[in-house]
């Protein structure tokens, strides 16, 4: 593709720029999305079977070449090595692997009498030209979820990968190429919202999926209904964690910090709010406290455990939720101070003291930033952990299993955890309600979210005439 102009990208971790990448233009869009919508005559119509062949020779191909692609993301992202090499990769991996598997599975129901005379089937199709559009603190994993499902399911994919973090999703689609998808099957477009905004309003466009924050979601909700587009939106959250007095203190400080701090607190899914049982609300301070001071900061190769936040303008808006949390009468207990060294670090932040109604405790943060609060009865902890426009992620924490599960059945989020916060599965459908979204990643419910539903009904027989009955 020819471009117009070229962008900077920024290495968070040192402020040096790492590369210039083009924009596509926008005169460009109409060719890509007619060329997916091409390409999904054949695409769409190909056995599962060789959709799963070209799903497991890409997630090969990333395999053998590993090293080179984390090292792409780690630069533009600023999280440590191990944590991509050793973690996230490796979960793409099998992320793309199942949708591997997936492809060979996408049914409807076997065929049946349901009204006399005529046999139904149902057949799940492809939804059509899918626009995915991700966001840059999961640069390859948030990719693998939209394009591996949606490609099993026999779709066709244009990729518009975050403006900062683009290179991970043009090297997928160059080794998709390569494996053998045919052209127009994965394609990726680079640039800003103007870009966006063209794909998803194009009239060959069927469905649009976004990871990102909720503005951008009910954006896109408003261009997508002028066609209408089918929508799968995972947005953001504001996970609590319900702590009653009978959990270990200690566990769940260690689990607490590392859910409030991993990818810098980057992360939809990521712990924001603690609500403690009232009796055992300074012993848990205290072991977050701690956990949270051990955490060290730095460059990808440094052996930290956290980087940097994305940019100096978001590490500023991070920053701005803590003074103002100071300013409503919270307590910092740890952090809250922006460190003295080049890059765009943050670190750990405890705060206590805040009421429901905080910004802080209401509002996303996206950031290393935890409040704690006390709650006196289980009644009160699962209406202050539903007190809140997101649904996604949640925890509780007992050894009463039975409790555990009664206040699990009670949070409106599309996630519960118990004695633990984070951990996911391949397997597993990933998504929210409310402001978090709609549709899933990941699990079979993904690979149907990029499916229509078509029922052929086949007359067999005369209908049996009842009286007073007409067709429709």
């Amino acid at each position: 593709m020819s471009a117009d102009a070229g962008r900077e990208l920024i290495d968070p971790a040192t402020e040096a720029v790492i590369t210039t990448i083009a924009d596509t233009p926008l005169s460009e869009i109409d060719a890509v999305v007619c060329a997916a919508a091409d390409a999904g005559l054949t695409w769409g119509s190909t056995l599962p079977g060789e959709r799963a062949t070209l799903l497991h020779r890409l997630a090969d191909a990333i395999e053998a070449e590993a090293d080179a692609i984390c090292a792409l993301e780690v630069e533009e992202t600023g999280k440590p090595w191990t944590v991509m090499r050793d973690g996230e990769l490796p979960f793409a991996l099998d992320n793309l692997r199942f949708f591997a598997g997936a492809a060979r599975s996408v049914d409807g129901t076997a065929a049946g009498i349901f009204s006399t005379g005529y046999t139904s089937m149902l057949i799940r199709r492809p939804a059509g030209v899918v626009v995915a559009i991700t966001p840059w603190n999961f640069p390859l994993i948030m990719a693998i979820w939209k394009v591996g499902a949606a490609l099993a399911a026999g779709c066709t994919v244009i990729l518009k990968p975050a403006p900062s973090t683009p290179r991970t999703s043009i090297r997928l689609a160059e080794l998709a190429r390569e494996v053998g998808f045919p052209t127009g099957v994965l394609t990726v477009v680079t640039g800003d919202a103007a870009v966006g905004e063209a794909l998803v309003t194009h009239p060959l466009t069927d469905m649009i999926t976004l990871t990102g924050s909720t503005g951008t979601g009910r954006r896109i909700m408003t261009l997508a209904a002028g066609k209408p587009a089918r929508l799968h939106l995972e947005l953001g959250g504001k996970a609590p964690l319900i702590v009653f007095a009978d959990a270990d203190p200690v566990a769940v400080g260690s689990a607490a910090a590392l859910a409030a701090s991993y990818s810098s607190g980057q992360d939809c899914t990521a712990a924001t709010r603690v609500y403690v049982e009232r009796s055992a609300h300074d012993s848990v301070v205290e072991a977050l406290a701690a956990t949270m001071r051990s955490v060290s900061l730095g460059g990808p190769y440094d052996n930290a455990d956290i980087g940097p936040l994305i940019t100096i303008a978001h590490r500023d808006r991070v920053h701005g939720f803590v003074e103002r949390a100071r300013a409503d009468g919270g307590t910092v207990v740890c952090g809250g101070v922006v460190p003295d060294r080049p890059g765009w670090f943050y670190p750990p932040t405890l705060v206590t003291g805040l009421a429901q109604s905080s910004e802080l405790v209401r509002e996303e943060v996206f950031g290393p930033v935890l409040a704690v609060l006390p709650f006196d009865t289980e009644d009160e902890a699962v209406a202050m952990a539903n007190d809140t426009q997101y649904g996604l992620a949640s925890s509780v924490w007992t050894p009463q299993i039975d409790r555990a599960l009664r206040v699990a059945h009670r949070l409106k989020v599309g996630v519960t955890w118990i004695n633990d916060h984070l951990p996911i599965a391949s397997e597993m459908p990933h998504g929210g309600r409310g402001a978090s979204g709609f549709g899933k990643d990941m699990g079979h419910d993904s690979v149907a979210d990029f499916t229509v539903a078509h029922h052929v009904m086949m007359k067999h027989a005369e209908p049996v005439a009842r009286e007073g009955f007409r067709p429709a």
